[in-house]
């Protein structure tokens, strides 16, 4: 009895050690939990695109001669989903790190779980601003542009090309939601209290937003703001179309400029709306002969051959996962969990095959945003055609 039970213990500290032998493997193993079901599912997009990227890789030799076990598993875009595959990929999977898993409450539940095993959560996908905090959470980093700045981005414009503007403010009531309307008042300064003249929330249980819109309209304001997502885009659009109201600029954030948000509200009901991205429409024609674009589409003709590439989650996919090369490329020969967050923290100026020009990443041990540069865009009812210069928030 004895015996067994010292077999035991060695068997439970066998499985305690793990993320040790992860570290030792001749394999690269990395972990994500999506929407594969659920609310969410049209996400699921990107991690079948990343499924098949590192597919490509395997097939030409690896990483520095390691191949690449890429687990990524579905969480219904639900926090305890997430909790219960997160500490299965942690533990069972023994991955070295998290990597691209999407959402804000998801994230948020696996965080100090993350954090205290010291496992890599890497290029987070989600703009809220507590992603980049080195000083509490070393070991998160961000993967998208700060919603905040993207806010930043809005005011500026509307400051430069309308300063008497009268501004109205749809928002989602969450983090998703504040987020950006407080980076939006932060940039407007001092002219915040008479400038903005409206300003209303929904929740995201609510079946319409047609009230909103209604008092919103009634204000008179001349400049919307909608911080809005998914149908809820559609609504806004469509509404703001059939009470007569055309404002003169007219934004929404980046994660609502899909065009599978706007297509239910007619396209023709969405010309002049404007956005934000750092990334190439790889459907936009002024990109046709783009190097990066090409090697894109090249690689979705290969290995995911029956996409929908209107779908802008595959490019977005593709677009993580270029990153992620960067980093694992500059790990070398050491794929401690150490060195991982050491090399992602310490990019320079990193040029991406998606990423727009004059754009690059570059971060430090004590500025963990990736991605701080954004171009306004506006939509023609066909596509996003960029204008203006790049821009950051500063």
């Amino acid at each position: 009895m004895k015996l067994a039970a010292a077999l035991i213990g060695l068997s439970l500290l066998a499985l305690a050690g793990g993320g040790a032998h992860a570290e030792g493997s001749d394999e690269i193993r990395i972990g994500q939990t999506l929407p594969y079901s659920g609310p969410a599912s049209g996400f699921g997009a990107i991690g079948r695109t990343q499924e098949a990227f590192f597919e490509k890789i395997n097939a030409e030799g690896g990483i520095n001669g390691r191949k690449v076990k890429f687990i990524t598993l579905d969480d219904a875009y639900s926090p305890p989903k997430t909790v219960e595959q997160t500490r299965k990929l942690v533990e069972q999977d023994e991955v070295l790190m998290l990597f691209g898993s999407l959402g804000t409450a998801t994230n948020s539940a696996v965080q100090r779980y993350l954090n205290g095993k010291k496992v890599p959560q890497l290029f987070v996908l989600s703009g809220a601003t507590k992603w980049a905090d080195p000083q509490k959470y070393p070991w998160t980093m961000p993967g998208m542009a700060a919603y905040e700045s993207e806010g930043v981005v809005y005011a500026k414009h509307v400051l430069r090309t309308k300063p008497g503007a009268k501004i109205a403010i749809l928002s989602q009531n969450d983090d998703f939601g504040r987020d950006y309307v407080a980076g939006f008042k932060r940039a407007l300064g001092d002219k915040a209290a008479s400038m903005i003249i409206a300003e209303q929330t929904y929740e995201t249980s609510a079946p319409t937003i047609s009230s909103q819109l209604s008092t919103l309209k009634a204000s008179g304001a001349d400049v919307l703001f909608g911080v809005v997502l998914g149908k809820f885009t559609s609504q806004m659009i469509k509404g703001v179309a059939e009470l007569g109201w055309k404002p003169e600029l007219f934004f929404v954030p980046t994660s609502a400029s899909s065009i599978s948000f706007l297509e239910p509200a007619g396209l023709d009901n969405a010309v002049g709306l404007i956005s934000s991205s750092n990334q190439k429409d790889t459907m936009d024609p002024q990109w046709a002969a783009d190097p990066g674009v090409k090697e894109y589409f090249a690689f979705m003709k290969q290995y995911m051959p029956n996409a929908d590439l209107s779908n802008s989650n595959y490019a977005a996919g593709y677009h993580y996962a270029t990153l992620l090369m960067t980093v694992l490329k500059a790990c070398k020969d050491d794929f401690s969990r150490d060195n991982i967050l050491r090399q992602a923290a310490s990019l320079k100026e990193v040029k991406l095959p998606l990423l727009l020009p004059g754009m690059s990443v570059t971060t430090g041990p004590d500025d963990y945003l990736p991605f701080q540069q954004l171009q306004l865009r506006r939509f023609n009812g066909k596509s996003w055609v960029g204008f203006g210069d790049v821009l950051d928030d500063r």
